[in-house]
């Protein structure tokens, strides 16, 4: 294991030097830290100071380079991501303040209407912090951010198809469903490098959890991040989307939030919509690639519910397009 969250030499190092960051900055810890979750590739500690909650991220190894991310998004763009207190980009350890509560807290239960208005807002917000941190691209690989592009991903899809444990976890039909897919999902990623959309940073978790409210609305929870075709991001984002409302793949309150985050993009309508059709399609192998870094060399005992993760993203290629 890179890290155990719950060993008493690695949690006395990572609080020490909480205590020494916060010190720094004059508004020192008041009281105990206290471990708000722990999960097998990260854990979250609240802190409590007389200027309010400070909040410490710890990630496994395959996860560290979120500590870097977000630093350079800070950097770049510091109105429209939560700015870290202090980052540890060796160990992939971030300090935050308390931004209070996110997009999810405050939407409205049974208005879907407000609902669907502030995604959209939110989705539009997004793709142009997407646009503006596009010049990153190259820096954000060098600092270790995954590489997703078109491009790599048939790649990906190979490995992945060869790793004994994913094919065991698929079972012999679905692996040969997927492998049937190699063909037609290696077109579809040269199509759409070829789209004339250039690559940047892709959450590839977007929800409404992971965005505080605004305008302006900012972003964080960078840990699945990714370089790659910015549309990918509308995978989990219309998913999240069509949870929150109530409906399924297809419905057309999904339809119309994908279109106001492409309204933020220029180019033709129609070969917009159908680059967010492929990026949606080939995301789901970047969605099992984040999956397996989270995983591999966990810090805990990994859950029956998340064990199988990788498998299920592959599996959903032979799925339905989400609009």
């Amino acid at each position: 294991m890179d890290n155990d969250w719950h060993d008493p030499d690695w949690r006395s190092a990572a609080h020490a030097w909480v205590r020494d960051r916060l010190d720094a900055l004059g508004t020192p810890a008041t009281g105990p830290i206290e471990e708000i979750r722990a999960r097998p590739w990260s854990v979250t500690h609240r802190v409590p100071t007389a200027a309010g909650p400070r909040w410490f991220k710890a990630n496994t190894v395959d996860c560290r380079y979120e500590a870097a991310l977000a630093g350079a998004l800070a950097r770049r763009l510091p109105d429209r991501v939560l700015v870290p207190l202090a980052v540890d980009v060796t160990r992939g350890w971030l300090l935050t303040a308390d931004a209070g509560p996110t997009l999810r807290d405050v939407l409205p239960a049974g208005d879907p209407g407000t609902s669907i208005a502030r995604w959209a807002e939110m989705l539009r917000a997004y793709a142009a912090l997407q646009r503006d941190a596009t010049p990153l691209a190259d820096d954000l690989l060098a600092l270790g951010v995954p590489d997703h592009r078109p491009e790599v991903l048939p790649g990906q899809l190979a490995e992945l198809l060869a790793d004994p444990d994913v094919r065991a976890a698929l079972g012999p039909a679905r692996w040969a469903a997927v492998s049937a897919m190699a063909p037609a999902f290696a077109r579809w990623c040269a199509e759409l490098a070829a789209s004339g959309v250039p690559a940047t940073v892709q959450h590839d978790d977007l929800t409404d959890a992971n965005v505080f409210p605004g305008p302006p609305y900012r972003f964080f929870d960078w840990g699945d991040a990714g370089v790659a075709h910015p549309f990918g991001s509308l995978l989990a984002a219309l998913s999240s989307a069509g949870h929150t409302l109530g409906v399924e793949r297809g419905a057309p309150e999904l339809a119309r939030l994908r279109d106001a985050y492409l309204s933020e993009w220029p180019g033709d309508p129609a070969a917009l919509r159908r680059a967010a059709t492929l990026a949606g399609r080939v995301t789901r192998v970047s969605r099992a690639m984040s999956w397996r870094r989270a995983l591999r060399a966990s810090a805990l005992p990994v859950p029956a519910e998340f064990a199988t993760a990788v498998a299920e993203w592959l599996g959903d290629l032979t799925e339905s397009d989400p609009v």
